[in-house]
C-alpha cells in the first residue's frame, strides 16, 4: 500500500504541487506574497453618484462613460495585484 499526499514540493524543492483535492489554508496572521512583497490593497467599489455601494444611477452627476473609465481603473488594479503575487500570469 503506498500514500501519494495531494499537496507535496517537487524533488529540488522549488515547486509545490497542489494535486486535485488538495489545499494551501492561510492560517489567521499568515499571507501570500511574492518576493516578500503581500499585494496593496484594493480600493472597494462604490456608487460614483453616492459614494457607497449600490446600484443608483444619476446621469445629472456623472456620465456612464466616467463611471466605466472609473470600474476599469480599479478592476485593472485586482488584476495587477494577483499579477504580483504570481496568481495570474503576466
Amino acid at each position: 500500500m503506498s500514500y501519494q499526499p495531494k499537496t507535496y514540493r517537487k524533488q529540488g524543492g522549488n515547486v509545490l504541487v497542489i494535486e486535485s483535492g488538495g489545499e494551501i489554508e492561510v492560517k489567521t496572521g499568515g499571507k501570500v506574497t511574492a518576493a516578500g512583497t503581500q499585494a496593496a490593497a484594493i480600493v472597494s467599489l462604490t456608487d460614483s453618484t453616492t459614494g457607497t455601494a449600490g446600484n443608483t444611477v444619476d446621469d445629472t452627476t456623472t456620465s456612464v462613460k466616467d463611471d466605466i473609465a472609473s470600474l476599469a481603473a480599479k478592476i485593472n488594479g485586482i488584476l495587477a495585484a494577483l499579477r504580483g503575487v504570481g496568481v495570474i500570469v503576466t
